[in-house]
């Protein structure tokens, strides 16, 4: 027998706000990632008419779908089914920055906002903690490391156990400033992971074991060793091939001292610079790239992660609470 979902009430209205990220950050594949100061926005009210609208603004207009099976929609209603509601008749608006299939996260974005947008329409009825939404962003994700840091902000390590996802919220050195480097090409995330082999060489995983480990004393503590600790032989080189401009320039990048690698499944390349003098000069190799057109963007590590703000409906532009995951 299945038992019927309740109903969400009628006139709540959320908005969620959820960082881009970039994952892996050379040698720590599929565990560390980090939270970036580029944001998709979504308000989402609930309505007594038939029907879930969604209104899509910026990146993404005209090319992801407008109905139920948009991907926040998705991740909406399986939030909500998990704990007994049903997905209720919306209006969406979907304010996209994040760019697509650039191994920035969307996907990643797309999925947090939808759980956390059930968490804020659920508020007061249902109470959802930090591990849940972990849980069940990974669940419909496959892997953490991108939806840990949407989530939570900040570096994240990222792991699995018996019990479920875990991870681990550090703060980055105040020095540290990240450059993305977005082409127009995208690559599939996918193939991507498909390039890999099944298995790789002892050294190569005790010299991936020791890079990550120094990446995270770099990051926190010492940004003068992050070309050291970016080193990788996991998965870049394997994937090269496919994206050729991006392999190019990241060694030119590293040529001049710049720890540049892969950000995510790619083609984007993520620079991160000691400093902002370091970013500059990152910037500068950047923009000497004729063969290929990159966008520079000079971000900050996002610290909070993913908020969402509860409001009446007659009041939309009067956010009366915020509340973030716990770190």
């Amino acid at each position: 027998m299945t038992l019927a979902l309740r109903a969400v009430p009628l006139d709540r209205s959320v908005t969620v706000r959820v960082p881009a990220t970039t994952a892996n950050l050379g040698p720590g594949f599929d565990t560390l990632g980090l939270a970036l100061s580029l944001y998709d926005e979504l308000t989402v009210t609930v309505r007594a008419e038939p029907g879930v609208f969604v209104n899509v603004i910026g990146v993404g207009a005209g090319e992801v779908p407008t109905d139920d099976s948009n991907l926040v929609i998705t991740a909406l209603r399986y939030a909500l089914g998990v704990h007994g509601y049903d997905l209720p008749n919306l209006d969406v608006v979907a304010r996209n920055a994040i760019p697509h299939g650039r191994g920035l996260g969307s996907s990643g974005a797309a999925i947090v906002a939808g759980i956390m947008a059930a968490k804020g329409l659920l508020e007061g009825l249902v109470e959802i903690d930090s591990d849940a939404l972990l849980s069940m962003a990974t669940e419909l994700e496959g892997h953490p490391d991108n939806v840990a840091p949407a989530l939570f902000g900040g570096l994240t390590i990222a792991w699995t156990t018996d019990a479920g996802p875990q991870h681990k919220k550090l703060m980055v050195h105040r020095g540290v400033s990240p450059l993305i480097c977005v082409p127009e090409a995208t690559m599939s995330t996918k193939l991507a992971r498909s390039l890999r082999p099944e298995s790789v060489p002892h050294e190569d995983a005790i010299f991936n074991v020791s890079r990550s480990a120094l990446l995270i004393a770099a990051l926190i503590q010492s940004p003068e060793l992050l070309l050291a600790a970016t080193e990788d032989r996991l998965h870049q080189s394997y994937r090269a091939a496919a994206m050729p401009g991006t392999d190019t320039l990241i060694g030119t990048l590293r040529s001049h001292g710049l720890a540049a690698v892969v950000s995510g499944a790619g083609p984007s390349i993520l620079v991160l610079c000691s400093d902002p003098a370091q970013r500059l000069e990152a910037a500068s190799v950047v923009s000497a790239d004729t063969a290929t057109p990159w966008l520079n963007l000079m971000l900050a590590v996002d610290f909070k992660g993913a908020t969402v703000n509860s409001h009446p409906v007659e009041a939309l532009a009067r956010p009366k609470a915020t509340t973030s995951p716990a770190s």
